[in-house]
């Protein structure tokens, strides 16, 4: 995503400009990328400019690959069930303090829903 940040004029523009599209309809042929460096240098030149040509994949999707899209899948799909069943609700936010200032902690709900929900798919399908 593109980040312009304004001030007396354009401060930086750093991000994708132009992306090219999954289906091809109303798509640049290009990605157009733009990025801002922070860093104390003796060049004021710190801008830099992408063009990266479309890509076609060259080798087919493997096994591998396919199974971790479907257990993407499926673990986004219980988050959503999780988080809107209410005879989880209070149980998961009591388990979520519990676990959040510790060392290995998830720092957020969702982060903490996807460990739970992946580990239940991992013992489904895996153990």
């Amino acid at each position: 995503m593109a980040k312009v940040v304004w001030q007396s004029g354009i401060e930086y523009v750093s991000g994708a400009l132009s992306k090219p599209s999954k289906n091809g309809q109303h798509s640049c042929a290009k990605m157009l990328l733009a990025t801002h460096r922070v860093a104390a240098t003796q060049s004021s030149d710190c801008n830099r400019l992408y063009l990266r040509r479309k890509v076609e994949r060259s080798t087919p999707v493997s096994q591998k690959e396919i199974a971790l899209r479907e257990r993407f899948a499926a673990v986004r799909a219980a988050v959503k069930v999780r988080e809107n069943d209410l005879a989880h609700i209070t149980q998961d936010q009591a388990d979520f303090l519990a676990q959040k200032d510790l060392a290995n902690g998830k720092k957020t709900m969702n982060a903490y829903l996807w460990l739970v929900c992946g580990a239940e798919y991992d013992a489904e399908h895996n153990g």
